[in-house]
């Protein structure tokens, strides 16, 4: 029999209002109602909160993602975590399916933030005790933080959906949108035993969400082509790494990412563009006006609350991404 948490606390999950439908989807997979959290604001805009359970001596976990409006959900998430941190909680997991402002993760010019690292700083000051995420921007954004981080990853369960799909098929190429994204794009082709391509993209230093495609290195001619990113934001990277696929030979483009930002005109960039089916997760809320027909969801509820259980019995986050005949 596996022992509880070593305080000796009871699971509690919380949410924000960031993405109450993946929170009440985690809790159901782990048997469990969601903790009751009185969110409301003062006249003057300033956000309230109170926890209306006893959590002392609890093992507590806060569901937020901080998507958009990303300073209202950072917020609302920094100061749930002083709540719980003042109630006496025995141990806090902020669980942040996406993790905002993490796409400034190191200075490329003089005078810039490096926003990824002080929201790093203001999640452990506020109370966090540990952080369970999902395909951070930057792998590096683990050496942020000075407490415990687990990093889950969506790309078997994206791999997955295209294997249904496809099948065990020969002409199958995994396309990286970027060089950074390399062992994304090699990680998701073990899992389809497919190769991959990348494109060599071309940023404006001043211009962010804007992006040029120079050249795609590897062979695409032929081939059914599935594009993989973490961030799918205003679409333009996607759609113009598949524009130059299908220029250079492709039959087909698809393209996934775990998380779908989609902000501006990206909506109707993907209508528009040649991709047949963009798969997206859930760790951003997606209104029914923004599933168009090419959007496909897949919940990553399930994920976040293995993950959850695992943490809660101390037992290994990492064997979820075990291969087989692997030795942990």
């Amino acid at each position: 029999m596996v022992d509880g948490f070593h305080s000796g606390g009871s699971l509690r999950i919380l949410s924000g209002t960031a993405n109450p439908e993946l929170a009440e989807a985690i809790a159901s997979a782990l048997g469990t109602k969601l903790s009751s959290v009185k969110i409301s604001r003062f006249s003057d805009g300033e956000l309230y909160v109170r926890i209306e359970e006893n959590v002392r001596g609890a093992d507590v976990f806060v569901i937020q993602p901080t998507c958009y409006p990303g300073d209202k959900n950072l917020m609302e998430l920094l100061i749930m975590l002083d709540a719980l941190k003042r109630a006496s909680a025995a141990r806090i997991t902020a669980v942040i399916p996406y993790y905002g402002y993490a796409r400034q993760d190191r200075k490329t010019q003089g005078r810039e933030p490096i926003t990824a690292k002080l929201v790093a700083n203001l999640i452990t000051t506020a109370g966090a005790d540990r952080v369970l995420t999902c395909d951070l921007h930057a792998g590096q954004i683990q050496g942020f933080f000075d407490i415990p981080l687990d990093h889950l990853t969506a790309i078997p369960l994206l791999a997955d959906y295209f294997l249904e799909k496809l099948g065990n098929r020969d002409d199958v190429v995994v396309v990286s949108p970027d060089v950074g994204g390399v062992v994304r794009a090699r990680r998701f082709a073990e899992h389809l035993r497919s190769a991959i391509a990348i494109v060599d993209k071309r940023r404006p230093r001043e211009i962010p969400n804007v992006s040029e495609v120079m050249e795609i290195v590897g062979d695409v001619s032929g081939k059914i082509a599935i594009i993989v990113d973490d961030i799918i934001d205003t679409a333009g990277t996607i759609v113009n790494a598949a524009n130059a696929i299908l220029e250079r030979g492709a039959k087909e483009v698809y393209a996934c990412a775990t998380h779908g930002v989609l902000s501006g005109n990206a909506l109707e960039r993907l209508s528009n563009s040649p991709i047949k089916e963009v798969l997206l997760t859930d760790t951003i809320p997606i209104s029914p006006e923004k599933r168009i027909p090419k959007i496909k969801i897949k919940s990553i509820a399930s994920l976040f609350a293995e993950a959850i259980r695992r943490i809660h019995y101390n037992l290994s986050v990492s064997m979820l991404f075990k291969r087989e005949g692997e030795e942990q």
